[in-house]
Parts: C-alpha cells; sequence; structure tokens
C-alpha cells in the first residue's frame, strides 16, 4: 500500500508538472486574443479620451507577446529551464513593471507620463543593458536544478544578476499593493479598481514563485488568471463608459394608434407595428403621472394598463433603445424627478418618493445610470445657479 501511495504522489507531481503543449498552445492563443481584442476596443476610446491610451498599448504588448510566445509552446511544455532561470525571470521583471503602472492611468492619466514611465523603468532598463553586455562579452547561464545549486554558484555574476532581477521585482510588486493608497486620494475611484489592484498584487506573487521554480502547469494557470483579471478591468472601464451614452429620448404623443392600426402593420412591417404598440404605451404613460409616480408601480401593472402581456411590452420597449420595462419607466420617474428639482417643488433629496422612487439609494442608482452624473452633483449644480 505505501509504496502504491508514492506511485501514485509520483504520477500526481509528473502530471502536475508537465502538459501538453497543444494545451498550453490554446491558452497562450486566447489569452493572445483576448488582449488584442481588449486593446483594439479601448484604442477606439483612447482616440477621445488619453485615461484609455496606457489600457491600450500595454494590452496591446501583452497580446502581441502572448502570440509570440505560442511558437514555443512545446518548449514550455517540454522545458526544464532550472530554478531562477533568465528566461523567465525577465520577462517577469518586464511584466511586472508594466502592471505596476498601468491601472493608474484611468483615474489619474496625468501621473502616466512618459518621462515619469521611463525615470520609474530605469531599474529594468538599467538590469537588461547591463545582463545583455555581459551575455556578449562571454557569461554563461549558469542552469540549477535544486536550491544548494544555488548557494554554491551565489558568487557567481550570472546568478548576482538574477538575484537582483528579483529584488527589483519586489520592489513593483510593493508598489502594486500600494496601488489602492494611492487611488483613494481620489474620492470618484470606483471600488472595483482597489479590489483589482489587490488581485493583481496576489496574481504577480504566484508568477514570481511559478518564475523561481519552473511548472508549466502553474505557468498556463496564472496566464489564465492574468487574462480574466485585465479583462475584467478592461470591461468594467467600458461599462462605465457606457453610463455615459445617449439615452432614448420620450416621445410625446398626441393620439394613441388604434389597435386596427397596429394589428395591420404587424402583417405588413413587424419593426413598424413595435413602433405603433410603443406609441400606445407612451400615450398611457404621459396621461398617467399618478399611476407611475406611485412606487409600487411596475411591469405587472403597466401590462394590465395598456393590454400586452410581458413579452410583448418588453419587446416594443427594446425596439426603441431601452434595456428592460424598468429602465423605461424610471425614464420618466428621471424626469419627472429633475422638473421637481428644477422647479423647486421638492426641498431635499428625501423626497424623491413625490417621483415615483421608493428609496433615495434607487433614485442615487437610476440617475447616474441614466444622466451619467451622481443625483447629489445634479441638485448641487442647480442650487448653485440660484
Amino acid at each position: 500500500m505505501h509504496k502504491i501511495a508514492i506511485f501514485a504522489r509520483e504520477t500526481v507531481n509528473y502530471q502536475l508538472k508537465k502538459m501538453d503543449s497543444n494545451t498550453i498552445l490554446l491558452i497562450l492563443a486566447c489569452s493572445a486574443t483576448a488582449h488584442l481584442m481588449v486593446s483594439a476596443t479601448t484604442g477606439i476610446f483612447a482616440r477621445h479620451k488619453v485615461q484609455y491610451l496606457c489600457l491600450t498599448w500595454v494590452n496591446g504588448i501583452f497580446g502581441f507577446v502572448l502570440a509570440g510566445v505560442t511558437f514555443i509552446s512545446k518548449q514550455i511544455a517540454e522545458g526544464e529551464p532550472g530554478i531562477m532561470h533568465p528566461a523567465m525571470i525577465m520577462p517577469l521583471l518586464c511584466g511586472v513593471y508594466l502592471q505596476s503602472i498601468f491601472p493608474l492611468s484611468i483615474p489619474m492619466p496625468g501621473f502616466l507620463q512618459v518621462k515619469r514611465m521611463v525615470k520609474y523603468a530605469r531599474p529594468v532598463i538599467a538590469l537588461i543593458a547591463v545582463y545583455s553586455a555581459a551575455r556578449l562579452m562571454g557569461s554563461k547561464i549558469v542552469i540549477m536544478h535544486t536550491f544548494n545549486e544555488v548557494i554554491q554558484n551565489l558568487l557567481s555574476s550570472d546568478v548576482l544578476l538574477r538575484i537582483l532581477t528579483l529584488a527589483i521585482t519586489i520592489y513593483y510588486i510593493v508598489n502594486i499593493f500600494l496601488l489602492p493608497r494611492r487611488l483613494v486620494h481620489k474620492t470618484d475611484i470606483p471600488s472595483y479598481q482597489i479590489g483589482y489592484c489587490l488581485a493583481l498584487g496576489f496574481s504577480v506573487v504566484f508568477f514570481t514563485t511559478v518564475s523561481i521554480v519552473y511548472n508549466p502547469t502553474a505557468l498556463m494557470i496564472y496566464v489564465i488568471i492574468f487574462t480574466l483579471l485585465n479583462m475584467y478591468l478592461a470591461f468594467r472601464t467600458l461599462e462605465e463608459m457606457a453610463i455615459h451614452l445617449p439615452q432614448p429620448a420620450l416621445i410625446e404623443v398626441e393620439e394613441a394608434p388604434t389597435e386596427d392600426i397596429v394589428e395591420k402593420a404587424e402583417k405588413e412591417d413587424f419593426n413598424e407595428a413595435n413602433l405603433l404598440r410603443f406609441k400606445r404605451i407612451e400615450f398611457w404613460m404621459q396621461n398617467h403621472k399618478e399611476e407611475w409616480t406611485d412606487n409600487t408601480f411596475g411591469r405587472d401593472r403597466l401590462c394590465e394598463a395598456v393590454g400586452y402581456n410581458r413579452h410583448l411590452i418588453l419587446q416594443c420597449v427594446r425596439s426603441q433603445g431601452y434595456n428592460n420595462v424598468h429602465d423605461y419607466i424610471n425614464r420618466y420617474r428621471i424626469e419627472e424627478l429633475k422638473f421637481l428639482i428644477t422647479k423647486e417643488r421638492i426641498s431635499a433629496l428625501g423626497e424623491v418618493v413625490d417621483a415615483g422612487f421608493g428609496t433615495i439609494q434607487t433614485a442615487r442608482s437610476c440617475f447616474l445610470k441614466m444622466e451619467g452624473i451622481t443625483l447629489d452633483d445634479y441638485w448641487n449644480q442647480k442650487k448653485k445657479r440660484e
């Protein structure tokens, strides 16, 4: 039994160390594609907003590097570079440097000036230059497979440079963990960016461990985590931008189309039928303000009032650019709330129930989503003009 347990443990350890080259190729290709897509998408926005420029080019670098690494997927699967091999710790140093700067580009674009970034990169540039010069002068790479061998070769210039590389890497890792402290000085920083920085720091610590003691399976796990983190940051950033997209305009309907006209349009033009139904809904909303200013009014009551089922109402409002029925109803409530504030019909934000919102928290959330600014900022702007 003891021999069987030892054999099973050795088999598991072997499987953890070895990974099929095709699997590695697939992971690297998917990661490269994801980073290049993120780079291309944010690049469009970077033409108009400098905040997304660093996010664009750093993801582009990661994407092209990962695409290039796919050509050595077999070597990654079968290679045994040993402890602290330069092929692992040099990319580690460059990667950690890039990851320690680009989260700052979104909240503080002025922080990442070229001069400042070059100054911050001096240790990386100097170390790569020294290591390259040493290699050109004939310095040989020391292959070490145990930590005893590291101690035996500790005075070797090659090993000393590797240790210095790890020391500089730790400096950048510490800066990654300090990013949240820098971010909190900005009051408008969303919590997801702080959480991203902490997750990024722990993932880089994992990458450092893998770079010291090579393991292809662990390396691919890091690539997956690294890719998911960068995609998360990119998509949350784009979500912030989506808030500022223009909302559908409310349509003034003087007379509701009859059901006969709607039924006739449905046989000829599906889109026209949706528009006509939507106009019937709009007409009802514009003439029954007392209904939707009641905070208990929702989708089901609207269905009952206009005589359409849930599916048909959803189909109508989406055909005109609304995400769902709740957003459509809240669009009316937001406009009513803006009217009440402008006309000084309410004296405090706590009176948002007059516009149909059940709580101030709901009103704030909807206002930010639909207007692109906070309700408190809108309130203060109106008060300053008085």
